[in-house]
């Protein structure tokens, strides 16, 4: 059976968009799969109706989002879509206006409130080990730039111990953005009295603690941060 029959003819050749959303109809429809080979040119061009020069810019697009790909002797093939490569393209603190990077930052708050249950399923010694030497190492630090990195490498750790690739990854996409926002920010530093929550209170909870008490170690951790984006939006 031809399934090119099922395609429907375009009638404005100047709205390259009508295309693309009828190629992922077809696509769609025909369950296409990573590694399936997709119709020519010349012949999802003759059925739609358009030219092939319509086609070929609507299937560029297809190939800037990952979504197509060529291959020697195969001709375009459906591939898996690098998701978060295409959001990395864009994540620019240049690029973005300040509503987007508060609302970015504020999803680094909801990640690390949300992986809690991930920590305490795939802790073992030997990753509560790297992150008691990064402790000791800020413990032991003076220097300001110092403790900072001991900050990032902290939280940036307990993203590798959720165990979830593309979390790890997410977090590393939108680190600076995270420090451009602190920085814009201006969070005051938390007191550090007996409420306050250190990397240190956080470590000995994650080891001996239960979740729904880490889980709230971690809101006080980052409790300055929710003020800070509570005051910004009253």
């Amino acid at each position: 059976m031809n399934t090119l029959s099922k395609l429907k003819p375009i009638e404005n050749l100047s709205q390259v968009d009508k295309i693309e959303i009828t190629l992922q109809e077809y696509f769609r429809n025909e369950n296409f799969m990573p590694g399936d080979s997709i119709p020519k040119e010349v012949e999802l061009a003759d059925a739609m109706g358009v030219s092939r020069t319509a086609i070929r810019e609507a299937l560029t697009r297809f190939k800037l989002l990952g979504i197509i790909e060529s291959k020697k002797n195969r001709g375009m093939i459906i591939t898996q879509p690098d998701i978060l490569g295409n959001m990395q393209r864009v994540l620019n603190s240049r690029l973005l206006d300040s509503e987007t990077m508060n609302e970015i930052f504020e999803m680094r708050l909801v990640l690390e409130m949300g992986i809690c249950e991930l920590l305490f399923l795939k802790k073992n010694p030997g990753n509560l080990d790297v992150l008691e030497q990064i402790v000791l190492t800020e413990e032991k630090s003076t220097s300001k730039q110092e403790k900072l990195k001991c900050d990032v490498d902290f939280h940036s750790t307990l993203y590798k111990i959720s165990g979830n690739k593309t979390i790890q990854r997410f977090q590393r996409m939108l680190l600076p953005i995270f420090d451009y926002v602190d920085n814009r920010l201006q969070v005051s530093k938390q007191q550090e009295n007996a409420s306050f929550v250190s990397h240190r209170v956080l470590l000995n909870t994650l080891r001996d603690g239960d979740v729904h008490d880490f889980r709230n170690k971690m809101h006080h951790h980052l409790m300055s941060y929710f003020e800070k984006i509570k005051m910004m939006n009253t």
